[in-house]
């Protein structure tokens, strides 16, 4: 009989390790958990270590084809792929074939006129004003404004400081 603490670590375990042993954020960890959790599942239960760049290319043409997922969206799964198979299980997937590739979207980002965006931080007060006129004026990304602490103000050289970001 094996005792269970002597028993290795699952293997999402064993990847929800090695992501914050690097320091990888919360929604990165999720993000990349799952693609890994919906890989294997995709092939009924397979351990990854059993498969390689083939299984991963069908997987990812699956994405694109029948999912009819974002590039973006494609893109990250073949990260966490990467990712496991790099640092988890030390068996590099090297050419991954002729996997099916996600279109990338040829729209052009929708930017808002100088009146649009004073009509939209019109509509806001309080907080929700503070944070708004920091995204908009600073570029800051809504987790790093939503981190902010005071002491991360310095007024005399008018920065802000970003942690983590």
């Amino acid at each position: 009989m094996t005792d269970s603490n002597s028993a290795s670590p699952k293997l999402l375990d064993q990847l929800r390790d090695a992501i914050r042993v690097r320091h990888y954020s919360i929604r990165t960890e999720k993000a990349y958990v799952d693609w890994c959790r919906r890989f294997i599942l995709f092939h009924h239960k397979r351990h990854p270590a059993e498969m390689g760049g083939e299984e991963v290319s069908a997987y990812l043409t699956h994405l694109a084809v029948n999912r009819q997922v974002a590039a973006s969206t494609q893109n990250l799964a073949l990260n966490a792929l990467v990712f496991l198979y790099t640092h988890v299980l030390e068996q590099p997937l090297g050419d991954i074939g002729k996997t099916a590739r996600a279109k990338q979207p040829q729209k052009l980002p929708v930017v808002l006129t100088r009146a649009e965006v004073r009509g939209l931080l019109a509509q806001l007060d309080g907080i929700h004003w503070l944070v708004a006129c920091l995204l908009y004026g600073s570029g800051l990304r809504l987790m790093e404004a939503m981190r902010l602490r005071v002491k991360d103000l310095d007024l005399d050289r008018q920065a802000i400081l970003v942690r983590n970001g």
